[in-house]
């Protein structure tokens, strides 16, 4: 036995190292959790994780299965047995529903930009102390959160200017969102005040200002208030109910609403699902699933920015 056996036979079994006391200046959820813990938070992203990915996975696998497939099923396909794309290469062979999907991107994309454009623009005003009726325009702008004609009275404004039958009708009655301007305004407010003084100073104007000192910093809270603003144009579909008569002036969400909740194919589909030439489930799926790609793709470029963006422009009213 050698001398370093000997010493640590001796001295008996070690002792266990010393647990850890928690710090009572720090709040309980910012201390290390053990090991009950750690588990009861695995086990509860698996939850989620399924709950989300779940009913995602039976919508795509039934969009992909054919016509035996989804009967032996008796309706949602959760095992795949056969896949097929035909009702993909049907949807997107140049009929109505690809049509609905330009459509709908055009509409995502014009009023994305004069939505945000917009609300910039307000919200860099309205954070300027000494600009013009500071007070009385915040003040009505905060009104509408609470307060709004109704929707016959808005149904006749926008009859009454002619944008019935027309793509602006989906844009321009829902262009700004009073809680984007708000959260740029505070995002704004909290910029530092000694760079918008010293631009001053040398000289620089409003606009000058804006987009060479305002705008910059202000990625963050920009990237969010527009994916914002592009989920709600992509998944409009009421004002289209309302505006827009011609079925080949709708987006993809009224093809979608025609399909899963009315349960009527729109023009031009109607004998490609009656002939039994590809499973009218599967095509409702199939929209379902064009419908979420434009989202799902978008959303990982913006979400590193949620966190600055929203909680920095949360901080102040």
């Amino acid at each position: 036995m050698t001398v370093t056996e000997r010493t640590a036979a001796e001295a008996g079994p070690a002792a266990p190292p010393p647990r850890r006391r928690r710090d009572e200046r720090r709040p309980v959820w910012e201390e290390e959790p053990g090991r009950v813990g750690q588990g009861l938070k695995g086990a509860t992203l698996v939850g989620v994780c399924l709950a989300i990915l779940g009913p995602l996975w039976v919508v795509v696998v039934t969009s992909l299965s054919d016509q035996r497939t989804i009967t032996d099923a008796g309706g949602l396909v959760i095992v795949p047995e056969t896949i097929t794309f035909r009702a993909y290469t049907e949807l997107l062979s140049g009929g109505t529903v690809t049509r609905a999907t330009l459509v709908s991107l055009a509409l995502t994309a014009v009023g994305t930009v004069i939505s945000t454009v917009v609300s910039v623009l307000c919200a860099y005003g309205l954070s300027r102390p000494g600009s013009f009726l500071h007070r009385p325009i915040l003040m009505v702008l905060l009104v509408t959160m609470f307060f709004n004609a109704g929707l016959i009275p808005t149904y006749l404004l926008v009859t009454g200017v002619g944008l019935e039958g027309s793509y602006w009708s989906m844009i321009l009655p829902g262009a700004v969102s009073v809680f984007n301007v708000l959260v740029l305004r505070a995002f704004f407010q909290n910029i530092a005040p000694e760079l918008i003084d010293s631009a001053r100073i040398d000289g620089a104007g409003d606009w000058r200002i804006l987009f060479r000192i305002v705008l910059p910093l202000s990625k963050a809270v920009i990237a969010v208030v527009s994916l914002f603003y592009a989920v709600g144009y992509w998944s409009q579909w009421f004002n289209a109910m309302l505006y827009l008569n011609d079925q080949d002036m709708w987006p993809l969400q009224m093809i979608l609403r025609q399909l899963v909740i009315k349960q009527q194919a729109p023009q031009g589909m109607s004998q490609m699902i009656s002939t039994q030439q590809i499973p009218g489930l599967a095509v409702q799926m199939a929209v379902m699933v064009l419908a979420l790609i434009p989202v799902a793709v978008l959303y990982p470029f913006v979400q590193k920015h949620f966190t600055k963006g929203m909680l920095t422009g949360a901080v102040k009213g």
